[in-house]
């Protein structure tokens, strides 16, 4: 090897070992405020981009790093059941179904909503989504949750996201009560509503529909603060919860 390869591998070195030294005294001296997480939150809100949020070109209307979390979750979990609150146009029950049909397991997706004029048809068309036009706080729906049980035994995986005000969260999460059994999980979605950090002037919601829940019923449920805190920020604050 000549002197002038050896002087060029010599400089790649001392760059590359540069560099190095320099990233790690940037992680050193550079560290966030700590309001990074919530404003980033209230730019995403605010600008309605989760509003155009798609899954395979249906809406979706959730936050990406949410869903990122929910199928980590779904492919540790492995639930046979899960139970969406809230439809929309389907993209997140199409989403939960599509994660699910590539882990492998029986599965059904229950999701229920008042209206469903709005549903887009490649989730009607998926045939391991079941959607139901109902309130989610009817007791006809706790009674279909409990014959799908029997159908798919197993873990459930439920996500609230239909009405945000307390009452209505808090009535789902008393229905959902006797359904949920020790390991299962629930996420109590919007809770970032009501100045959590997000809209401010929304009244109770999600977040204080947990709190009193949990006023009522104090060993329900354990926070699962890792999930919550994975990314920054969440559109569930407080809302990540697996049943005792």
């Amino acid at each position: 090897m000549d002197l002038k390869a050896v002087g060029q591998i010599a400089k790649t070195s001392f760059s590359s070992f540069r560099r190095l030294v320099n990233s790690g005294v940037s992680l050193f001296l550079y560290q966030p405020t700590g309001s990074e997480p919530e404003e980033y939150h209230k730019w995403y809100y605010n600008t309605f981009v989760w509003n155009k949020t798609k899954w395979l070109g249906v809406d979706t209307w959730k936050s990406v790093s949410d869903m990122w979390n929910y199928q980590e979750i779904l492919s540790e979990l492995k639930p046979s059941l899960i139970i969406e609150f809230g439809s929309n146009r389907g993209g997140s029950a199409l989403f939960f179904a599509h994660v699910m049909q590539r882990l492998g397991h029986p599965f059904k997706v229950l999701s229920v909503d008042i209206n469903h004029s709005i549903l887009d048809p490649a989730a009607v068309n998926d045939p391991d989504i079941l959607f139901v036009e109902s309130s989610s706080s009817a007791p006809e729906i706790a009674e279909q949750i409990q014959r799908l049980k029997e159908e798919f035994p197993g873990k459930i995986f439920a996500i609230l996201d239909s009405n945000h005000e307390r009452d209505h969260v808090l009535a789902e999460m008393k229905l959902l009560r006797p359904l949920l059994a020790s390991g299962d999980y629930l996420v109590v979605e919007d809770s970032c509503v009501n100045g959590h950090p997000v809209l401010p002037g929304w009244g109770p919601g999600p977040y204080e529909a947990i709190e009193a829940y949990e006023h009522e019923f104090p060993s329900d449920y354990a926070h699962d603060e890792g999930r919550e805190q994975k990314f920054g920020f969440t559109f569930a604050p407080y809302g990540f919860l697996i049943r005792n």
